[in-house]
């Protein structure tokens, strides 16, 4: 394959400068579809993403519609937890029926072998890599994201919990961190040899952290993880800003920008690596002449380097899929340099 049979999502991670933005976006397989929300009515969360004939289903559904320049794996950050003796309910968020909050329960925490985790992932990864017209993105939680989770019990306003227990169990928090790390390796790289062609690792809350707390709780199992991914890599960090000048030692292709920070002050540091980002979700549920011109901005502000469109977060459920659609066909539309 030469570089310009390479697909235009997989060149921008290549740090290539391309002649438009590939596009896709978070959240894209889900729940402002209305397909979606027809199979949702038969089937539990769990059940679709358990089910690989399921969950390659709703994988492909923003594919087939929308035209984007790469799928990502319909599941969920919690998925290879349960494996570790984890309880999880979803109501509809993730709920932890026996929050980690002592050693004795780190120990208690089984770290499965890779098999064991998720088969049924690998099964429906194969199942969409046999239809799939575009590149499929593997993803999963950072390891404090994880630990947020588990430690909180339950989605909270500031996870106090989480705060509280890395400075009054810092030995247990590394701990967990540490084969939250060892299972999400596992996870990851069974992914990729399901056949994902790209994995994007959600630090999720690394905003809630000053810079001296995410150095120690954060990036070193972050980049624990990314480094033993073989497949390009995108590091999202969600609320972040303040921690910008320390990405710059991030080992990975692309940065995936939420919406509150400026691309050309992440491309900074960036050097070559591609930017990922980064439209507000909530301007996809105005009327189109509101749309059009942040779209515009943001593909203005993505120039100098590798670009992927997409969104700061996940996709609101309240979107318009033909708003959606519509972005495509413009993104697409819409040359990055007026000289190519």
């Amino acid at each position: 394959m030469t570089a310009q049979d390479k697909p235009l999502f997989l060149r921008a991670l290549a740090g290539e400068d391309t002649p438009y933005a590939p596009v896709w976006f978070m959240r894209q397989a889900g729940r402002f579809l209305p397909e979606y929300r027809a199979l949702k009515e038969r089937h539990s969360f769990w059940a679709l993403a358990r089910t690989p004939e399921l969950a390659a289903e709703v994988t492909m559904q923003p594919v087939r519609r929308l035209g984007v320049d790469a799928a990502i794996l319909f599941q969920d950050i919690m998925t290879p937890l349960p494996p570790m003796g984890i309880d999880i309910d979803f109501t509809p968020g993730p709920v932890i029926a026996d929050p980690i909050r002592s050693m004795a329960q780190v120990d208690a925490l089984r770290v499965p072998e890779a098999d064991e985790i998720a088969p049924f992932v690998g099964e429906a990864i194969r199942l969409i890599r046999r239809e799939c017209p575009v590149p499929l993105i593997g993803f999963g939680g950072a390891p404090l994201t994880l630990a947020t989770y588990l430690v909180e019990g339950k989605g909270a306003k500031d996870y106090s919990e989480l705060r509280v227990f890395l400075r009054t169990q810092p030995e247990a928090a590394h701990a967990l961190l540490d084969k939250l790390t060892e299972v999400s390796i596992r996870y990851l790289r069974a992914q990729v040899e399901a056949g994902a062609q790209a994995i994007q690792l959600f630090d999720s809350w690394a905003g809630l952290h000053d810079a001296a707390t995410w150095s120690t709780f954060a990036a070193p199992y972050n980049q624990r993880v990314l480094d033993a991914i073989t497949v390009p890599r995108i590091y999202l960090a969600v609320g972040a800003s303040h921690l910008l000048p320390m990405f710059g030692n991030v080992r990975c292709e692309a940065f995936s920008v939420d919406w509150r920070t400026p691309l050309q002050q992440v491309r900074t540091f960036a050097g070559t690596r591609a930017l990922q980002g980064n439209l507000d979700p909530a301007v996809l549920c105005a009327p189109f002449s509101i749309v059009e011109p942040e779209v515009r901005r943001v593909l203005a502000d993505g120039r100098g380097g590798a670009h992927v469109f997409n969104l700061g977060h996940g996709m609101l459920p309240s979107a318009d899929p033909d708003t959606v659609r519509r972005v495509v066909e413009l993104v697409h539309g819409t040359p990055r340099y007026a000289d190519r």
